[in-house]
């Protein structure tokens, strides 16, 4: 991306074509569905990227088994094809995990979740309508290969222990085995803006839309305050595109009708995250129930336990949502049950809560059972505002809003979302580590970054004291901090901690004051020009946070 300054300066009183307000999972995907197409590209985002519901999800890209309960077909069908396609655009951000559901002493196996398990593999069909043996020959043959996963299966107690150790206690009888995917919800955000960027949208951050320019009653730009400043800008546009999320319905032109704008009906998300010495799933994930026909998931997730999630309506502030205690004592009390272990609250590493954009229906179901499928709305202005859905079909709702730009333009200009490459895979001969640099910082490396991992390990080779670790015993890297501020506009400690490392999540309780992430506001403060006493005051803002983050 650009510096935060240049962005200002292309964007500022500026025209585009396409402005997008939002810069979580899905106005991302605007930007560069977009962008792709020759649109030229603005996105304005009020806070940090992905600092909403884009920074706080199960980290899964997944079908959503559990949507076959409410028989939401074409929901799942949908994301389990994009599932595949994004392990195939980002390998080295999206992976294949293995998910058990396992049985004990003599329960017996549930047969409604194995006609569940049949039709996911059913739906999960290759990209291209090839069936699983041509896929394996195409693997062979090096052609055209698409990842899709092999159909759910039992496995015996020596599988299951094989994977998962810490289950030898409960004496597991077997489980269903089955695959989905995970990732790092915030790195994928940043990944699709960096595409974003290289074909030519400029995205800024920390830039508040205050306003819909509406005259002569159609939506023709926005104006927006710049956080350091305090200034107002304008911006002028042929389409807005109102990507907020759960922030959707506040997003409004001078010139609107109630009818016009989607009612939200928040839902939050609560997770978890436990020492693997405490709480430990192994190489797989778990399923586990979690009463009255309720199930929550354990999955490993950089090197910790990730516990989740619940499901709530939720009337609380949306701008910083908390895990409820509730919620915590709720997912504790599964796992505890679940495993044979008795962790309390004292025992976690970290919490988050989301808030999930689910659309007001007028249903009187739970939000559980509300489906997550995305909704396009036009304003009687021309505004165009896309909502609801879920992290893994993000690249579809792009293709929606996008789709709808190019119909009412009468333009040919066909969606190439799904040929383009999100970053690029770091091969092992890419990455030379540098004199302290550990493997499992490589790893990591590889994993968050692809190819770019490159730049990190450039600046530690040429500056030995950021190749040190930000927290010791961890893998990320201070050198992560300079890149952050240089290519990913980076305002804040927070952002660093919480979004482009996670280690405000992963290891909240070593950062508990000042001292501890003064390297990391140094590390900014170089490349933002801070004086000292602005280092000192950054550093002094972060501590006295709980677990419960909500930065």
């Amino acid at each position: 991306m650009l510096t935060r300054a240049a962005a200002l300066e292309e964007i500022a009183g500026q025209r585009f074509e396409v402005v997008v307000i939002g810069g979580g999972i899905t106005g991302a995907g605007v930007a560069l569905d977009a962008a792709s197409r020759g649109y030229s590209v603005a996105l304005l985002e009020r806070g940090d990227y992905a600092v909403g519901t884009s920074s706080r999800s199960s980290k899964m890209v997944h079908g959503g088994l559990r949507y076959l309960q409410n028989f939401d077909l074409g929901l799942v069908r949908e994301a389990l094809l994009e599932r595949q396609l994004m392990v195939q655009l980002a390998p080295h951000l999206v992976y294949p995990t293995p998910f058990l559901v396992p049985a004990f002493a003599d329960e017996k196996r549930d047969r409604k979740l194995g006609l569940g398990l049949n039709m996911y593999d059913v739906m999960a069909t290759t990209r291209v309508g090839r069936g699983r043996g041509e896929m394996r020959s195409a693997k062979d043959a090096d052609e055209d290969f698409y990842w899709s996963p092999d159909r759910h299966r039992t496995i015996d107690r020596d599988e299951v222990l094989e994977m998962v150790p810490t289950l030898e206690p409960r004496d597991p009888t077997g489980a269903y085995l089955f695959y989905d995917c995970q990732t790092d919800d915030v790195r994928l955000v940043l990944t699709i803006l960096g595409e974003a960027a290289r074909f030519g949208a400029v995205s800024l951050n920390g830039a508040e839309v205050t306003e819909v320019l509406t005259p002569g009653g159609r939506a023709a730009g926005v104006a927006f305050v710049e956080a350091e400043s305090g200034e107002r800008f304008e911006v002028e546009a042929e389409n807005v595109v109102n990507a907020t999320g759960v922030w959707a319905d506040r997003i409004r032109p001078e010139v609107i009708e109630e009818e016009d704008v989607p009612r939200i009906s928040p839902s939050r998300g609560t997770h978890l995250l436990l020492d693997r010495d405490d709480i430990s799933t192994g190489s797989a994930a778990c399923i586990v129930p979690a009463g009255e026909g309720r199930h929550i998931f354990a999955l490993p997730w950089y090197g910790r336990t990730l516990v989740g999630t619940t499901d709530n309506d939720y009337d609380g502030d949306i701008d910083h949502p908390e895990p409820g205690a509730e919620d915590t004592e709720y997912l504790l009390d599964a796992v505890n049950a679940f495993f044979g272990i008795e962790l309390s609250d004292s025992d976690l590493v970290g919490a988050y809560a989301g808030v999930r954009p689910l659309i007001a229906t007028g249903d009187p179901r739970k939000s559980v059972d509300i489906s997550r499928k995305a909704e396009l709305y036009e304003t009687s202005s021309g505004m165009l505002t896309i909502t609801g859905g879920k992290l893994t079909t993000w690249r579809r709702m792009a293709k929606q809003t996008v789709d709808r730009l190019v119909e009412r333009e009468g333009r040919e200009a066909p969606c190439h979302t799904a040929e383009i490459p999100l970053g690029m895979e770091a091969r092992p001969a890419d990455l030379e580590a540098p004199e302290g640099v550990s493997e499992e910082a490589l790893a990591q490396l590889a994993f968050r970054y692809g190819h770019a991992a490159r730049a990190v390990l450039d600046i530690a080779r040429s500056e030995p004291k950021l190749a040190r670790p930000i927290v010791p015993g961890r893998p990320d890297l201070l050198a992560e901090a300079t890149i952050a501020a240089r290519l990913e506009q980076a305002r804040s400690v927070a952002d660093v901690l919480l979004r482009r490392t996670r280690l405000g999540l992963l290891a909240a309780p070593q950062l508990g004051d000042a001292d501890a992430v003064r390297p990391v506001a140094e590390a900014l403060g170089v490349e933002l020009g801070w004086s000292r006493r602005r280092v000192k005051r950054e550093a002094e803002a972060w501590p006295g946070r709980s677990l419960t983050w909500a930065a």
